[in-house]
C-alpha cells in the first residue's frame, strides 16, 4: 500500500514537533499562530517552509533552496 503524500502539516503531527523541541522553543510559533490567528500547524508550516525556501509561504509552494 502507498503513503497518501500531504501537502500540508497536519494538527496531529505539528502536535508531535511541538512536543519533541526542546522546551524553550514552542512557544515562538505557538505566539506566532496566535498573532496571525492561524492554526499553529500552519504557523510550523510556514517556519519550515520559510526556513527552506524564503519566498515561500508553505509546504505547497516551496522549492527547498530557492531564494537564498
Amino acid at each position: 500500500m502507498q503513503a497518501k503524500l500531504q501537502e500540508q502539516l497536519s494538527p496531529a503531527d505539528a502536535e508531535v514537533i511541538l512536543r519533541r523541541l526542546p522546551e524553550r522553543i514552542p512557544a515562538a510559533p505557538i505566539a506566532r499562530a496566535a498573532e496571525i490567528e492561524y492554526p499553529i500547524a500552519v504557523s510550523i508550516e510556514m517556519a519550515i517552509a520559510s526556513f527552506l525556501d524564503t519566498e515561500a509561504l508553505g509546504f505547497v509552494d516551496c522549492k527547498p533552496g530557492r531564494g537564498q
